[in-house]
């Protein structure tokens, strides 16, 4: 071997034996993300480049197939649009919450505490709790019937309420119920990503603006919007990240009136369809939307020099 070789390959092994004990912390993760994350992506993308006929490699017969498919396109719609409604919620919901838990008020640690409680909650079960409001005998249809009530005792008035269920109805009623779903389970994660937005503005600023006579809208508008930006940024890419995977929430609360990509793919997995192929492509078209959503995060969240994508 020649004398450079024996030189780097001393060096080498200098180095593996000075950093012993960190490559040993780090070898648990290493495996862990290989085997259990690595591998799994690139055998999904080894299936879903199988032709599943004559078993050709590679083929794009699979994405010829969802392309050419209604319902897949109807379940990339209708991700598409659960992840916007489920966002522009939760950003609302969750800004609201924020401000109000910022303030003074008795009792509020309780408060924040009950926030919080949704996040201690299964997925499956928010999914029953919102069966029990959005269903046709749920809390929602016999709040109209007590308004109705009350509005027939109006002169003149005559209001019959038809009860409905949001979850079976389909279109934009049963996508909407899943969106509040997933808002409500995640709104905790969005609320104290801004309540550390807000605590980290500082209180100079206020002053300052209220010695100069800003309304509290206008301290609203150029202070605390302006300086919430980056948590704003941070908020919608996390939550695009994981409101792409919605899976529980919509197969209990639309099933199969109203797919999402979750759905789908569980449904062209599952018997008596057990189409792994199929499954497999919509799985990786999936992944690439979230992997989106990740470079977004690391190009705008991350701090400069960082990450460099």
């Amino acid at each position: 071997m020649p004398r450079g070789g024996v030189s780097a390959l001393a060096a080498a092994r200098r180095w593996v034996v000075a950093q012993r004990f960190e490559i040993a912390l780090v070898c648990p993760l290493a495996g862990y993300v290989l085997l259990l994350t690595a591998l799994p992506i690139l055998d999904t993308l080894r299936i879903s480049l199988t032709a599943p006929a004559s078993g050709d490699f590679p083929s794009l017969v699979n994405y010829g197939a969802l392309a050419g498919s209604d319902l897949f396109g109807q379940a990339l719609r209708n991700t598409v649009i659960v992840v916007a409604m489920s966002l522009a919620l939760e950003l609302v919901v969750g800004l609201g919450l924020a401000l109000t838990l910022h303030g003074r008020f008795p009792f509020r640690g309780l408060v924040r505490t009950i926030v919080l409680v949704p996040m201690g909650v299964p997925t499956i079960v928010s999914g029953a709790v919102m069966l029990l409001v959005f269903s046709r005998a749920g809390y929602l249809n016999s709040l109209g019937y007590h308004v109705a009530d009350l509005v027939n005792h109006l002169p003149g008035v005559e209001w019959r309420f038809a009860p409905f269920s949001w979850t079976v109805a389909g279109g934009w009623r049963t996508l909407f119920t899943v969106a509040v779903a997933d808002m409500w389970k995640v709104l905790p994660i969005v609320t104290l990503i801004f309540l550390a937005g807000l605590q980290a503005v500082p209180e100079e600023l206020y002053d300052a603006a209220r010695v100069d006579g800003a309304t509290r809208w206008q301290r609203f508008t150029r202070i605390t919007l302006p300086l919430l930006l980056p948590y704003v940024t941070m908020a919608v890419i996390l939550r695009a990240i994981d409101a792409f995977r919605i899976f529980e929430l919509a197969l209990v609360l639309s099933g199969r009136v109203e797919p999402v990509l979750g759905t789908f793919i569980w449904n062209r997995y599952a018997p008596p369809t057990s189409d792994v192929f199929g499954a497999a492509a919509a799985s990786v078209v999936l992944f690439g939307l979230i992997m989106v959503c990740i470079v977004l995060y690391l190009r705008r969240v991350a701090m400069p020099g960082e990450v460099r994508l």
